[in-house]
């Protein structure tokens, strides 16, 4: 059980340095004057699935939620 302890503490902390580099990656969400006029809603600010940003906020959520689950993981005694 310890191995398993082990490498669940090894991708616990790969995740959490990729977590930290992946969210300082994301721009702000401040829109500006852009808001008022319109510019956000262009081509890119509708489709940002496909976009690096959008790329981001997904594996923002995905690493989110291994972070969670590999805490309460190992938190447990087992």
């Amino acid at each position: 059980m310890e191995i398993l302890r082990t490498i669940l503490t090894v991708i616990y902390v790969i995740d959490c340095i990729a977590l930290t580099v992946v969210v300082l990656m994301q721009e702000g969400k401040q829109q500006g004057l852009g808001a008022i006029a319109g510019i956000s809603d262009t081509y890119w600010g509708r489709n940002k699935s496909r976009s690096a940003e959008g790329t981001l906020i997904r594996a923002t959520k995905i690493m989110a939620v291994l972070f969670i689950v590999l805490s309460v993981v190992l938190n447990m005694n087992f």
